[in-house]
């Protein structure tokens, strides 16, 4: 928790309380079903609720924003932003029913009311239109771009930044991107957090 607070400050009682119970609901379903391995359960303020808020530090998102995670898995970046982000509503995909348990119960047992979601491939779903959708880790970044472009509404709420994909990524991703005929902005989290894990891992940007 300390290590949230080291480089985010100005939250409610209830999202600060939100965040210090997320360790030990994670600890309880994650002895249930495995989501997090246990190198990472013991570190993870820093390598999943840290990482997923560099987007946060990266992207303010305004009030009113609907938002797809797609691959979400235990809930990563999506359980951390919706905390983050009160007043926006995220939508959390994932073609495993058994991880959404996982978010279900942490979402229930932390009482975050702007989460929804949805035991699907992101390619499946239909009649539904998101301001961003964001992932981490989950495909090569043209697998991600081509699902997420259908379900991104063109019409912008944010007047300086435009609706896309932002996703998490690590290593050199050169080749990848080359693959993706994408032209995405590529923020180096390193430049937002101090800690070792964080080198080599980015935060990448396809405005739509």
């Amino acid at each position: 928790m300390e290590m949230i607070l080291k480089y985010f400050s100005d939250f409610s009682p209830k999202q600060l309380n939100q965040f210090s119970q997320l360790r030990e609901v994670y600890l309880e379903w994650n002895e249930k079903i495995n989501v997090i391995s246990r190198k990472d359960i013991d570190a993870l303020y820093e390598r999943h609720v840290l990482h997923s808020l560099s987007i946060a530090a990266r992207y303010p998102f305004a009030s009113g924003l609907e938002v797809i995670d797609i691959g979400t898995g235990g809930g990563f970046p999506g359980i951390p932003l919706a905390i983050f982000f009160p007043e926006v509503q995220f939508h959390l995909v994932d073609s495993i029913g058994k991880k959404l348990k996982v978010v279900e119960a942490v979402s229930s047992a932390l009482e975050i009311s702007n989460i929804t979601i949805q035991h699907s491939r992101a390619e499946d779903i239909k009649g539904r239109k998101f301001d961003f959708a964001i992932s981490r880790a989950v495909a090569p970044l043209g697998e991600l771009w081509k699902w997420s472009r259908p379900l991104l509404r063109k019409e912008r709420k944010m007047e300086d930044l435009k609706n896309g994909l932002i996703c998490l990524k690590g290593g050199d991703l050169t080749e990848e991107i080359a693959a993706s005929n994408t032209r995405p902005h590529q923020q180096p989290i390193a430049d937002l957090f101090d800690e070792p894990f964080f080198e080599e891992k980015y935060i990448i940007y396809v405005p739509l």
